[in-house]
């Protein structure tokens, strides 16, 4: 596997070995030697999954407390992926880096706790997997306007474009969010 650090430290991009033939494709998705020669977590609490159809933007999401990493990957379709560094006491707070994920390219993206988490889908329907290091807390979770300017998110789609949920529609600009320290 080959592991990519970003412009955020500790968000890596992670791109298994596929291999294709004229049956298909194969490719490990969890490797837990792997994950922990890494650095990365190996106790995983939760599997999530969606499917979004073209345009739709889901977050950006984060909680507050119980905090979660993730290891993101699109299992079909495409999606362009975004964390956000939202400690206040990090050199790269309010920055934020993107990826395209893709069933073709495999790859995924781990986001460590105390980063906010966002998608959209680019391809007719993209399904998301997910694993987290901390179970869903609905109490403890929070959004930040997905397209809130002081962030300049470049996202491949215009507001207009995009079908966003009313919860993320009420999402709070990064100057108004209850953030890390």
């Amino acid at each position: 596997m080959n592991i990519i650090k970003t412009a955020l430290p500790g968000v890596l991009i992670l791109e298994p070995r596929i291999f294709k033939d004229a049956r298909g494709a194969f490719c490990e998705t969890y490797n837990e030697r792997l994950m922990e020669q890494a650095g990365l977590p190996t106790r995983w609490v939760q599997d999530n999954f969606s499917v979004s159809k073209r345009n739709v933007v889901r977050g950006v999401h984060y909680q507050i407390r119980n905090t979660q990493g993730k290891l993101v990957r699109a299992t079909h379709g495409v999606v362009w992926d975004v964390a956000v560094d939202l400690r206040r006491s990090s050199p790269t707070f309010g920055n934020h880096v993107g990826v395209e994920l893709s069933g073709e390219n495999g790859r995924m993206f781990w986001i460590p706790e105390g980063f906010g988490h966002g998608f959209v889908a680019l391809s007719e329907t993209a399904g998301f997997a997910y694993k987290v290091t901390e179970y869903y807390s609905p109490a403890d979770e929070r959004t930040l306007l997905w397209n809130d300017s002081s962030l300049a998110i470049p996202w491949p789609v215009s507001a207009e474009q995009a079908v966003v949920s009313e919860k993320d529609q009420q999402g709070r600009t990064l100057l108004e969010a209850e953030l890390f320290a």
